[in-house]
């Protein structure tokens, strides 16, 4: 493991100021520290903010719900907000990962997690997001767990966060803190498709803190739930998935929120399936033909191409499952 220093902070301006300098910050560290072992990642200095008081959940003063960064999955997970308001939250956080994970792992380090890809964690593989410019080894390697939305000629590496798709669906916003103060990011600009620098993955600043994921009050009653397909049932990284919430009043859907996972560069907003299912009423065949407007858009690769087709059935069954049928 490449040397370096270690810094435990008490408070958010002494984490600033070590940011400012160039500190990595950690919590859990149940992503970084699997890369620093691998030597993908070689920071020089890290900044443990584990003791910032950053761990409440709180609702809003609008209706909506604040999780603070430092919130472990399995609190968030557990928390009596979030399970009666937006139980695809805790579903997300449920299916993402072990006990024993859950409970180590934040809030904010879930949605920073990098990319699970193989060719990315081979350090001697090429990999535009580990080393600019070297080239993308799965475009022609074996590509069958990689993206089909998003993709661009420099990266096809999916984003492995299930709760991420959650955020996502509901349009949550990152609360974040850095050296020229505070600023609240919309949760679809946060984090960033590959594009031509695959390298840059979120929309954050030199030095800056994540304080808080913010969900947006929603119409209520809202059922939602998320639906995570993989090849093993004990904490695999998605093939798919599908987290989906939906506002039905007077048996009319009147509000629809989906997203879809593992298959895109970023957890992927639908919104063609949204605008689908707006005003019309709950059924089988509604369920089928919104479904089918989640492909619009794939790109899939030589090994994926099942993809498509998985990704309109996990949308449609969860669909199903959220909104029942009459």
């Amino acid at each position: 493991m490449h040397p370096f220093s270690y810094t435990r902070v008490s408070d958010t301006r002494e984490a600033l100021d070590e940011g400012r300098r160039g500190g990595r910050y950690i919590a859990g560290g149940t992503t970084l520290v699997d890369l620093m072992r691998e030597t993908v990642e070689r920071p020089d200095a890290l900044v443990d903010i584990s003791a910032l008081p950053l761990r409440e959940v709180t609702a809003t003063e609008r209706g909506g719900l604040r999780i603070g960064a430092l919130v472990r999955m399995a609190e968030a997970a557990a928390h009596s907000k979030v399970r009666t308001l937006y139980p695809v939250i805790s579903e997300a956080l449920e299916l993402s990962a072990s006990a024993q994970l859950r409970n180590m792992a934040t809030i904010g380090g879930n949605i920073m997690q990098r990319t699970r890809c193989t060719y990315f964690r081979d350090v001697t593989a090429d990999c535009n997001k580990r080393e600019p410019g070297s080239g993308c080894a799965a475009v022609q390697g074996f590509n069958r767990s990689h993206a089909i939305l998003g993709t661009s000629d420099h990266c096809v590496a999916t984003h492995p966060s299930d709760v991420a798709v959650a955020f996502a669906a509901l349009e949550a916003s990152v609360h974040l803190l850095g050296p020229d103060g505070e600023r609240r990011v919309p949760f679809a600009d946060f984090l960033l498709r590959p594009g031509s620098t695959p390298n840059r993955e979120q929309a954050l600043r030199k030095g800056e803190l994540i304080t808080a994921v913010e969900i947006p009050a929603l119409p209520r009653p809202l059922k939602s739930g998320y639906l995570k397909v993989r090849d093993r049932q004990s904490y695999e990284f998605a093939l798919t998935s599908a987290a989906v919430g939906l506002h039905i009043r007077g048996g009319v859907i009147r509000e629809a929120k989906v997203a879809a996972g593992g298959v895109g560069t970023v957890p992927w907003k639908l919104p063609a399936v949204e605008r689908h299912l707006i005003g019309e009423r709950p059924s089988e065949a509604l369920w089928a033909e919104a479904a089918e407007q989640a492909a619009e858009g794939t790109r899939p690769l030589q090994h994926n191409r099942f993809k498509v087709e998985l990704l309109q059935r996990t949308v449609e069954r969860q669909l199903r499952v959220v909104g029942g049928t009459k």
